[in-house]
């Protein structure tokens, strides 16, 4: 084999290689001669066929074979005999193939920048930190409260008002036929829910007990039984009892309905779930802080099949969301422009937070692994056995998770570097910086997602 560096680029290396046609005979050879032990052909024994025989039958298909075996094994010499990390697919394109000639042929890689050791000690950040005001934790409570109400007659008995629910028996017809599914006994309503076709329940606002009302409505036009759909209904209703919403206490019962010892128990863990929630939020804004300036400092050569794969990926991105109606602006290559820096952005973070993971042995152990495949599997209430079964079957799946893990360790390791500060903020400010964040990210990334 010989090769030979045509160019060597940035990060892109291109070299000649030449196979000489002795080695791919020698190949060629060697499978005839594999096959004759066992090969059988009409007329001949097992293992009995002449080699000529095989050689003329078999002849083209082991060129091809050993052309494709000599090219990956000597791409992949030459890349490793030179200490190369491609970034690629190496891309190969032949100029010459022929029986009886050398193959030659040309490679083109392109390779993973060095990156080198970076000090990260002088990056200065902000963290924004929120502390958890009592009351926040008693609204949440309140709202805890609210969510466990409970349904009691009303006492002394009014008519029925929004928000009310109450218990009727009700027959519809149209034209004066009753039609299947319009009846119900007992039938528990919230007024003012919608849960019922649109002036339904407005009509029962003021109802009494025991007093017959009749509610005129007209089924939507798109409604789910075409033979109803557009026509008018007339529901001879009944109210039975009129039923009111009592929040429950926020007190020790309370506690316990929610599985907690006490209400000072429920306190603090509603007091601690909101201080995470904040604790994210903040945690969200300093990587992107991090992000931004290791983006702004960090300006190295990039593969640029990888941009361009990056860029292809956003692109198909905004392709899909012109069709469903995004306007986007007249000067499409400004556009692209834009989407192809920030597919750059992208590759080089990713590529920066890569390398400062691998020098620094960070990595994702198989216990962090499985709980990120159980937090997977909690999104889908009902289903959790059949996600952990697929992700149990399918490790390529499973490895997907792996990477946001790795990107948080490293991010991570990376603050622990830097200087950050902190600066207390109310709740208000914390959320008002986020959201400006937020619409400052949205504003310069667009639909790239």
């Amino acid at each position: 084999m010989q090769v030979t560096e045509l160019s060597a680029e940035g990060l892109k290396h291109q070299f000649k290689i030449v196979v000489p046609v002795g080695d791919l005979t020698a190949k060629i050879d060697e499978r005839l001669a594999e096959m004759a032990k066992t090969a059988a052909l009409p007329g001949f024994r097992p293992g009995k066929v002449p080699v000529g025989l095989l050689k003329k039958q078999y002849g083209q298909a082991l060129f091809g074979e050993a052309v494709e075996a000599a090219v990956n094994t000597s791409t992949a010499k030459a890349i490793e005999d030179r200490g190369l990390k491609p970034a690629l697919q190496p891309r190969v394109d032949l100029k010459q193939l022929e029986e009886g000639k050398d193959v030659e042929f040309e490679v083109v890689v392109e390779v993973l920048p060095e990156i080198g050791k970076l000090d990260f000690s002088g990056i200065e950040l902000e963290r924004l930190k929120a502390e958890v005001p009592e009351k926040d934790i008693d609204e949440a409570l309140e709202r805890i409260g609210k969510a466990n109400r409970e349904q009691k007659p009303v006492d002394p008995a009014r008519p029925a008002q929004k928000g009310d629910a109450i218990k009727l028996d009700f027959v519809g017809s149209v034209d004066g036929v009753e039609f299947p599914g319009g009846a119900a006994q007992d039938y528990v309503l919230e007024l003012g829910s919608g849960s019922f076709i649109p002036g339904f329940e407005d009509q029962l606002v003021g109802a009494e007990v025991g007093k017959p009302v009749d509610v005129k409505v007209t089924f939507p036009a798109e409604y789910g039984a075409p033979e109803l759909a557009g026509k008018d209904a007339v529901f001879k209703c009944t109210v039975k009892e009129v039923l009111e919403f009592v929040d429950k206490p926020v007190d020790d019962e309370l506690a316990k309905k929610n599985n907690f010892e006490n209400l000072e128990a429920m306190r603090k863990a509603v007091g601690e779930r909101i201080g995470q929630d904040y604790t994210q939020i903040s945690r969200g804004m300093i990587k992107r802080q991090l992000l931004d300036k290791l983006a702004d400092t960090q300006k190295f050569a990039v593969p640029e099949g990888l941009v361009e794969g990056e860029f292809n990926a956003i692109w198909q991105r905004i392709e899909e969301a012109k069709k469903n109606g995004l306007k986007i602006e007249d000067d499409e290559e400004k556009m692209r422009k834009e989407y192809r820096d920030i597919a750059e952005r992208r590759v080089r973070l990713g590529l920066l937070l890569a390398d400062v993971g691998r020098s620094n042995n960070i990595d994702v152990t198989p216990e962090e692994l499985n709980q990120a495949v159980m937090r997977e599997a909690m999104r889908y209430q009902g289903q959790e056995r059949q996600v952990l079964e697929f992700y149990s079957k399918n490790a390529e799946m499973k490895d997907q998770l792996r990477a946001p893990i790795f990107e948080e360790k490293t991010v991570d390791f990376i603050l622990e570097l830097a200087k950050v500060t902190e600066k207390s903020v109310t709740p208000e400010e914390l959320l008002k910086a986020a959201r400006e964040a937020e619409q400052e990210e949205e504003g310069s990334e667009k639909a790239a997602g």
